[in-house]
């Protein structure tokens, strides 16, 4: 089975190196390619404006000087001989649950390969925000990765479908288990506005973090991370509301150029 592994922590970030970890538990045949620097939030930007450079930095080991998506589109289109049996993005430091998977660079990075048509899993370690993120704060997912990834291997997914994974803030012997669950959503609260100067007395605006309110809705991804299980939520590409194609359809019936 060949793997590509990626992120949007950046190619020296210790969650990839985790990530690694979990797939040579499945394959010796690992490929990265991840951004040359952090890309948090960049959600599935492409880029489009600059030229992107790849960076080799060791045998089957790349950085490309752009987004996780760019990063996903360079290894399957330059670094790859031929198409990996399975993508993983992670492991994130950092929770993406909720709406927030619509901002993040570690889903994002799953999409593109589901868009490809290669099963794709994106995995993140939620932790205190309180302090630095170390070695030890990704001890839940790697004790955990593996288990979780394995039944995932094999599972029948629908086109254009990926699974994110998030791992609780917990030492892995305190994790209760897993849980498959649906996508939650935040109560909206995207944080402060921190206006500052620069030295020549401009303006800057820096986007806080704070912690944001949520409802633990039953069944959701936040619920399980609240509750000390690992979340496994398969998220699918068609944003369609259906439910509001026939109302749409009424209201449009019989609309033609006057």
């Amino acid at each position: 089975m060949r793997i590509l592994l990626t992120n949007d922590d950046g190619i020296h970030a210790p969650g990839l190196d985790v990530l690694e970890m979990i797939a040579r538990q499945f394959s010796d045949d690992i490929w990265v390619c991840a951004p040359d620097e952090e890309q948090s939030g960049m959600g599935h930007a492409l880029t489009l404006t600059r030229p992107v450079r790849l960076i080799q930095h060791g045998e089957r080991r790349f950085s490309v000087t752009g987004t996780p998506t760019d990063s996903v589109t360079m290894g399957l289109r330059q670094v790859l001989p031929e198409p990996p049996d399975l993508i993983l993005s992670g492991v994130n430091r950092g929770a993406n649950l909720g709406d927030d998977v619509t901002y993040s660079g570690t889903v994002s990075a799953a999409i593109e390969g589901a868009l490809a048509g290669i099963r794709s899993i994106s995995m993140s370690q939620v932790y205190a925000r309180n302090g630095e993120a170390d070695a030890s704060t990704f001890d839940a997912a790697r004790e955990w990765g593996a288990e979780v990834l394995a039944p995932l291997l094999d599972t029948p997914l629908p086109a254009r479908t990926l699974v994110n994974v998030n791992f609780p803030a917990l030492p892995a012997s305190e994790v209760k288990g897993i849980r498959a669950v649906r996508q939650g959503f935040h109560d909206y609260a995207r944080g402060n506005v921190v206006e500052g100067r620069d030295p020549r007395g401009f303006k800057y605006y820096w986007f806080g973090l704070e912690p944001i309110e949520h409802t633990l809705d039953h069944g959701t991804d936040l619920e399980a991370i609240e509750e000390g299980f690992v979340s496994v939520t398969p998220l699918q590409l068609d944003l369609t509301h259906h439910a509001s194609l026939g109302e749409l359809g009424e209201r449009y019936a019989g609309k033609h150029p006057s």
